[in-house]
């Protein structure tokens, strides 16, 4: 079960009652690699090779796929193994949180080359669908939301961080075959550099967002060559940077 019920007391329009309160169910995740480095993230016990897979790509710990030996699942913790070369470096590249994982530093962004379109209905149209397709958000407004559209599939994926489930549809798409170059992710929540930077790495040439960009984050979109789609609520949205990705 990804919701649990818990006790509350709830307080309206000046009437005290007790209630059950439905909260999403989050875990302590491990993601071991090569025993030999283990990191802990806050998230739903849900698509965790998906989630292994997108993470050691957005993160630059491996450069495709094939660096990926082996991924076994063992309840909590996910066990992978890759070419050990990759590691030599990993006490330098990775750095700390506050979400409680590990994220590698910023210390290149190579520009992302694609000449993929979309419409600006058609986004419109995904970010309306991905609410409705957030059924542990429409319970318990615990998660953040984030899909992946390639050609007429739109993968949906929900966890308590937004980073998570951007990674569980990043990582499905590498899984199934998707020409990421002529995909986009479309989620729930702001848009920094921590978050755009995952774009660069996956080659993914459009994020677009309910939510608001950052400063560092259209940097690195105009460093690494992302249309940035933020504000997109209702029939509205603000396109930042390579703005012929979007057609009118």
């Amino acid at each position: 079960m990804k919701i649990e019920k818990i006790d509350a007391i709830k307080f309206k329009n000046g009437t005290v009652s007790h209630t059950k309160e439905e909260v999403v169910k989050d875990e302590t995740i491990t993601l071991t690699i090569n025993n030999k480095i283990s990191r802990n993230f806050s998230a739903i016990h849900d698509s965790l090779k998906e989630f292994a897979v997108g993470y050691l790509v957005n993160e630059n710990i491996v450069k495709s796929p094939t660096d990926i030996e082996s991924i076994e699942i063992d309840e909590n913790t996910v066990n992978v193994e890759i070419n050990l070369e990759l590691l030599k470096n990993d006490e330098t590249v990775l750095c700390s949180d506050s979400g409680g994982g590990w994220r590698s530093k910023i210390k290149t962004v190579e520009p992302v080359k694609s000449s993929f379109q979309v419409s600006v209905y058609e986004l419109i149209e995904r970010i309306e669908e991905l609410k409705q397709n957030a059924e542990i958000w429409q319970v318990t407004g615990g998660t953040h939301v984030a899909g992946i559209v390639y050609e007429n599939q739109f993968i949906v994926k929900e966890d308590v961080s937004r980073h998570v489930a951007v990674d569980k549809v990043i990582g499905y798409g590498i899984l199934n075959g998707f020409d990421l170059t002529n995909s986009y992710v479309i989620y729930s929540g702001r848009m920094p550099a921590d978050m755009v930077i995952k774009m660069t790495r996956a080659k993914v040439p459009v994020l677009a967002s309910n939510a608001a960009p950052s400063y560092s984050g259209y940097n690195i979109a105009k460093k690494g060559n992302i249309t940035l789609v933020g504000f997109l609520r209702g029939q509205r949205c603000n396109i930042y940077n390579n703005q012929n990705r979007i057609l009118f």
